[in-house]
């Protein structure tokens, strides 16, 4: 994969569509992100090497346990962080298009910080 935030992304993209849908195949994780199907097939594949998915003989997409634990913690930061960026008085789509930024990028300590604020002072 070319990248850490590239396979984050993925995951955290087949954990929403599982939330959504129940099932996952490339074809949905293609449709969700705007990207071919080629290139998705790819990127499933190293994901698959790397054992963060299970791919069935019906082609049906599954996190690993190690591959839910990531998209977890991602799709955490996400939603964490937009609210956050929201409640300062950023725009909806601005608040998510930055989170979906950040959430890459942030360390676990920074974030930690960030997520207790918002539990002592944002209810």
């Amino acid at each position: 994969m070319r990248s850490q935030e590239s396979a984050e992304m993925y995951l955290e993209t087949i954990l929403i569509l599982q939330q959504k849908k129940g099932q996952v195949r490339a074809i949905d994780i293609a449709g969700e992100l705007n990207f071919s199907k080629p290139s998705v097939s790819n990127a499933m594949k190293l994901l698959q090497a790397q054992e963060l998915i299970l791919i069935d003989d019906g082609k049906l997409i599954s996190l690993t346990p190690a591959g839910q634990e990531i998209a977890e913690e991602i799709y955490e930061r996400h939603l964490l962080l937009s609210e956050y960026l929201m409640r300062l008085g950023v725009s909806e789509e601005t608040a998510t298009q930055d989170a979906c930024r950040i959430e890459h990028v942030i360390s676990r300590e920074s974030f930690q910080k960030i997520k207790e604020h918002c539990e002592k002072n944002i209810k």
